[in-house]
């Protein structure tokens, strides 16, 4: 009874010793393991660290001494285009300020020359690149999402623009001078379309999206956060409140495109979309309004309005799940 009772607890130990044995084991494979994963995970890490050291993609940030960087390019190129103008006048005695491509040619020195301003003392001296952004086109599919979104949005900003008020002591004054200087803009429809339809959708956004919303996340502000500083300075800078709101909420749309996309060239085909349906309901209607054009009321134009946007910013952002990436 005695031998047996050594025996079964021998067998018992060399059971328990087996299991100790098998889960150190266990325990070192798993940490061998651990190692090489981490070991894995540390080459991928510092592959991307190098990817993005020599991608042609610049991480710059943008502050308030961007901001006034892109303030004196402006002005440095306007001056300049007057200067010009006065140097032409005295050597050739013809005013090329009366010339309808004149502010044509204005806003586009002020624009490069804003955008070589930003580029030369902003981003080339703290990144060792110059200014370069990503032009990519994308799938078929998310055109199919992103204009019905757009046009969702330029629905509703219709709606709020048209309770602004156009009459009074000072909305009165305002609103004349706004009309006689979109009338000078939109004498020639040929530099309307140039201006408004070429021009501006490629210096606005790489202004206000590729380089102060780009430049807000990379300096870690939120994107959506991002996303509206940059539209509220694309609104501000269009300088009249008819004009504020539109760009503000439309901008929203721009940003959230160029977020998710990762390419420039989607909010500049939208920006140009919109500036054309503008163009042409002034061209042909007189009046930039879609209740007008289709007679029909604005809460009606509000209600597709928010049905197209809600359910295309859904489908893009929730539903169509895409990695889009700057390469």
């Amino acid at each position: 009874m005695k031998y047996a009772v050594f025996l079964f607890s021998y067998v018992v130990f060399l059971i328990l010793l087996l299991d100790i044995f098998r889960l150190e084991l266990s325990l070192s494979i798993s940490f061998f393991s651990c190692l090489r994963l981490s070991k894995k995970l540390s080459l991928f890490n510092n592959f991307l660290q190098k990817y993005m050291e020599n991608s042609r993609y610049p991480k710059f940030t943008f502050t308030w001494i961007g901001g006034l960087v892109l303030l004196a390019g402006l002005m440095v190129g306007t001056m300049s285009a007057s200067f010009f103008s006065t140097i032409w006048k005295i050597f050739f005695k013809e005013n090329l300020q009366l010339r309808d491509w004149f502010f044509l040619f204005t806003n586009a020195a002020g624009f490069v020359t804003a955008i070589a301003f930003f580029d030369f003392i902003i981003v080339r001296p703290t990144t060792k690149k110059k200014l370069n952004f990503n032009f990519s086109p994308t799938n078929f599919y998310t055109y199919l999402l992103i204009f019905p979104m757009m046009i969702g949005m330029m629905f509703i900003a219709e709606f709020i623009t048209a309770q602004i008020p156009t009459t009074g002591p000072f909305f009165g004054k305002y609103y004349e001078f706004f009309s006689e200087l979109m009338n000078q803009i939109t004498y020639d429809p040929v530099l309307m379309i140039i201006m408004t339809v070429i021009m501006a959708p490629i210096f606005e956004e790489i202004i206000f999206r590729g380089i102060i919303q780009k430049g807000l996340m990379n300096k870690g502000v939120e994107p959506w956060k991002a996303i509206i500083y940059a539209s509220i300075i694309f609104g501000l800078v269009h300088g009249n409140p008819w004009q504020f709101v539109g760009a503000v909420l439309l901008g929203c749309v721009l940003g959230l495109v160029y977020h998710k996309t990762k390419s420039l060239l989607l909010p500049m085909l939208l920006h140009g979309f919109n500036n054309l349906c503008s163009s042409i309901l002034i061209t042909y209607t007189k009046n930039e309004s879609f209740s007008e054009a289709f007679k029909v009321s604005e809460w009606i134009i509000l209600a597709v309005g928010i049905a197209l946007f809600s359910l295309f910013c859904y489908l893009f952002t929730m539903k169509y799940k895409v990695h889009y990436s700057e390469i």
